[in-house]
This record gives structure tokens, C-alpha cells and sequence, in this order.
């Protein structure tokens, strides 16, 4: 896997395929800021504003829809797709 980038754009909704994705590789780096975010239990709406660049005062329904999707695929990648846990042995 190449570096990936450190801001990419962000998908209404995060893929839901049994398998790693083109865009889980992209997204690395959003999926570690995202579980980052809430372990530290931080705000969701803050968290799609400055993580997935969304604002949630504007478009509540599409930053929410968002921010679940994107957290529950990143915890899939850790916890299923392996993406994170292998990223480090490569």
C-alpha cells in the first residue's frame, strides 16, 4: 500500500463492502482520526467539521449520516479488514 494522503475527500457515506476498498486505503488516515476523536469522546459535530470538512449547522442529516458511516467503517478496518493492524508489518 502507498502512502495515503493526509486530507482526502470525504464520500456522503463510507463503503459497506466485505472487502477493503480504494477508498478505505485513501482514508487511512481519516479512519485513525476518527476513532482518535472518539476515544477522546469528542463532539461528532466537531469531528465532521474539522475531520470530513461537513458542517453539521447546514447539512445536519448529510454530516451525521457521514460521520456514522465513516466511524463504523473504520472500525470495521480495525476490526475486520485488518487494514490498520497489518499497515505497520508492510
Amino acid at each position: 500500500m502507498s502512502k495515503p494522503p493526509l486530507d482526502p475527500d470525504i464520500a456522503d457515506v463510507a463503503p459497506n463492502e466485505p472487502a477493503l476498498t480504494a477508498y478505505d486505503e485513501q482514508h487511512v488516515v481519516t479512519y485513525i482520526r476518527l476513532l482518535q476523536a472518539e476515544s477522546e469522546g469528542a463532539d461528532w459535530r466537531d469531528v465532521a467539521r474539522v475531520v470530513l470538512h461537513m458542517d453539521p449547522e447546514r447539512e445536519p442529516d448529510r454530516a451525521r449520516n457521514a460521520y456514522q458511516s465513516h466511524l463504523a467503517r473504520a472500525k470495521w478496518v480495525t476490526e475486520q479488514g485488518r487494514l490498520l493492524r497489518d499497515a505497520g508489518s508492510k
